[in-house]
């Protein structure tokens, strides 16, 4: 079983920048891929962006250019820069963990860490 623990939400302003980090315990999958996803108020859960223990990236449209993910093998810890935030990026942010071949609903999930992009 993989733990996931998010951590770096807070309030900013537009235009602002914010690190998110996800870091991974227990029994980390050799090939896997991790992600950020987020869910607004009424709205579902979706896609930010993923990266696969390869290094292999996708982003959403709506994030592309903004934010980069990352990740550090040696301390299983990903990383989502975001930038130039807009009020529309508000949500919470999960972070999940799944092997290849598992859709990421099955995976492991976070918490969560709530992101307020506000003036």
């Amino acid at each position: 079983q993989v733990q996931l623990v998010e951590s770096g939400g807070g309030l900013v302003q537009p235009g602002g920048s914010l690190r998110l980090s996800c870091a991974a315990s227990g029994s980390m999958f050799r090939t896997y891929i991790m992600g950020w996803y987020r869910q607004a108020p009424g709205k579902q859960r979706e896609l930010v962006a993923i990266i696969t223990s390869g290094g292999t990236t996708n982003y959403a449209d709506s994030v592309k250019g903004r934010f980069t993910i990352s990740g550090n093998n040696a301390n299983n810890t990903v990383y989502l820069q975001m930038n130039s935030l807009k009020p529309e990026d508000t949500a919470v942010y999960y972070c999940n963990a799944r092997p290849f071949g598992v859709v990421a609903a099955s995976g492991s999930w976070g918490l969560g860490t709530r992101v307020t992009v506000s003036s």
